[in-house]
């Protein structure tokens, strides 16, 4: 497994690492037997990165992990999320910070984050949305960096808003930010125009979300794929999405004819192709995803020629959440 510095402030981690909301749930049914054996044959592999957050299962994704990590807790660094307080999700442009994000909640918030993962310090907390209506009053960033100096945080964090990812970038030439998760994958490619360029002349760790769309660019499903009530898929692939998408990977196979990489692999190593980014989280939900997400790493970068088709793909959908 090659390692990556996750930004100028982190220390090294596996470039592909572990994916964690599925085995909180809203995934579909999931054994945790099956949970803790991914964890660790990820981590037998090399994996030294584990991405979850306090909404994965209210909890479960972060106890999971503290189980398994008992013994091993040295070798991995592990990142969670913070979600605001209750209200509009992404927040509105009326939302204020300082009543989503007060200093009293994020503070009982990161101890709640600490019980459930079983330490005395949180290698990377994420505030798990944003908006741009907080850039000018910035202070739940201010309290994570007070908690940053009594120890209880190492590394300080945002996840990108879906519709409005660029909205962090004033966050990182702020210095308010360790590190960034970002969505980006070979639909979602309008990151590399700013975001990712910014990541690194600041020095911020990026961290890339959704490189298979959700499972579309894994190229497992068809037009005709019905998931269970209750799995997160079943509402971002509602409607004439499902087929939109499938329609779309078949196209990316298309291009990948001849490379020798699968769907997957392809997806993976597209988002590892841009030097800003340091590690890539699939989700990992059984040994088998485990191996097959791990062992990407092994094989060889893509090509400038076959990058620069994939580029191609890129697809545009700022409506994708609200219908067409």
């Amino acid at each position: 497994m090659n390692s990556r510095p996750l930004g100028r402030s982190g220390p090294p981690v596996s470039e592909i690492g572990f994916g964690a909301w599925a085995i909180g749930g809203s995934w579909g049914p999931q054994a945790e037997t099956e949970s803790v054996a991914a964890l660790h044959r990820a981590l037998d592999l090399g994996v030294t990165f584990i991405d979850t957050a306090a909404g994965y299962g209210d909890g479960r994704s972060e106890r999971i992990i503290a189980g398994v990590l008992k013994d091993r807790r040295e070798e991995v660094l592990v990142a969670t999320k913070t979600p605001p307080t209750d209200g509009p999700w992404p927040p509105s442009p009326y939302c204020e910070s300082a009543v989503r994000y007060p200093a009293a909640y994020l503070r009982r918030n990161v101890e709640e984050r600490l019980r459930n993962l079983g330490t005395d310090h949180l290698d990377l907390l994420q505030l798990h949305t944003w908006t741009r209506a907080w850039n000018g009053r910035p202070e739940p960033f201010g309290v994570l960096r007070e908690l940053q100096r009594e120890g209880k945080v190492r590394l300080v964090g945002v996840s990108t808003p879906e519709h409005d990812q660029n909205s962090v970038i004033e966050l990182m030439r702020g210095g308010w930010v360790d590190v960034v998760q970002v969505i980006y994958n070979l639909f979602e490619q309008e990151p590399a125009a700013e975001l990712l360029p910014v990541a690194r002349e600041t020095g911020v760790g990026i961290i890339v979300r959704v490189v298979f769309d959700e499972g579309a660019l894994t190229g497992k499903w068809t037009k005709d794929t019905v998931f269970a009530e209750g799995d997160f898929r079943r509402q971002y692939f509602a409607g004439d999405r499902l087929a939109r998408a499938v329609d779309r990977a078949a196209r990316v196979a298309a291009d990948l004819e001849g490379s020798g990489l699968t769907l997957p692999q392809a997806a993976i190593k597209f988002a590892l192709a841009h030097p800003a980014v340091s590690t890539v989280i699939p989700g990992m939900r059984s040994p088998r995803q485990a191996e097959a997400n791990c062992r990407v790493g092994e094989l060889p970068a893509l090509t400038p020629e076959l990058e620069g088709r994939l580029h191609a793909h890129n697809w545009r959908r700022g409506f994708w959440y609200s219908g067409k």
